[in-house]
């Protein structure tokens, strides 16, 4: 894992010799097929997002299991970041009404490994290679109490969505008081003009399930459907 860490500082050192660019192009066109490979047919998701730090025992991650499993129950894949925390807990969730679970791994050095309630699952080297998997087959995105990772993901989601992007994506965030401040800094961003006043409205901050999983629903019902289910090849091992 040593030269994995190194690779991803060895591509922030600038400029390298052209093959060294072109390796590390083909590295990355080798991500993504992978990641396609192992996703084609997962069906449709909802991404949920959210620390790898809660521990099975807390009020969060119960809650997200619960989630995971109300999720599956409307008929959709969870998929997840694939690792510990928030992440395992809505793919447990799922498993436990049999659902679809299935989660897209980062390496990281300190050996973050699969969750053991996947079905199916891939890991990936890169974060950005990471997060369009996660964006390209979901419909939308379910956001609990986390850090800087979890954040990274949200904004990159709402980005996409407020550039149009990508389509109007449901964003719920689950935990009022935790994102209370968050909620607030929003809020300051639309006094001051640095975003639209109806930008305020692509999320939605709620403690109910309810509320939140209607407002999955009502967004995903308006959405255009993503490409229908493709048939398996064996000559390509599907």
């Amino acid at each position: 894992m040593a030269k994995r860490k190194l690779a991803n500082i060895h591509l922030l050192e600038g400029p390298h010799n052209r093959f060294t660019e072109l390796f590390f192009g083909f590295r990355v066109l080798n991500e993504f097929l992978k990641g396609f490979r192992k996703l084609h047919f997962v069906g449709p998701c909802i991404s949920i997002f959210g620390g790898a730090r809660f521990k099975t025992d807390s009020k969060t991650y119960q809650r997200a299991k619960a989630m995971g499993s109300r999720v599956s129950e409307m008929g959709f894949t969870v998929l997840t970041g694939g690792g510990p925390g928030i992440m395992q807990a809505a793919n447990e969730g799922a498993k436990a009404v049999g659902g679809k679970s299935v989660g897209v791994n980062i390496e990281l050095p300190f050996e973050q490994k699969p969750n053991p309630f996947l079905d199916v699952w891939v890991d990936i080297r890169y974060f950005f290679v990471r997060k369009v998997l996660l964006f390209k087959y979901s419909f939308g995105f379910i956001v609990f109490p986390g850090g800087f990772g979890t954040l990274d993901e949200m904004f990159e989601a709402l980005t996409l969505i407020q550039t149009q992007k990508v389509p109007n994506f449901p964003v719920v965030l689950i935990d009022t008081e935790y994102w209370s401040p968050l909620k607030n800094l929003i809020e300051t961003f639309k006094d001051k003009g640095s975003i639209s006043p109806e930008d305020t409205q692509l999320l939605l901050i709620t403690d109910d399930f309810d509320e939140a999983l209607e407002f999955i629903k009502s967004k995903v019902d308006k959405m255009p459907r993503k490409t229908s289910r493709f048939k398996r090849l064996w000559w390509l091992g599907e």
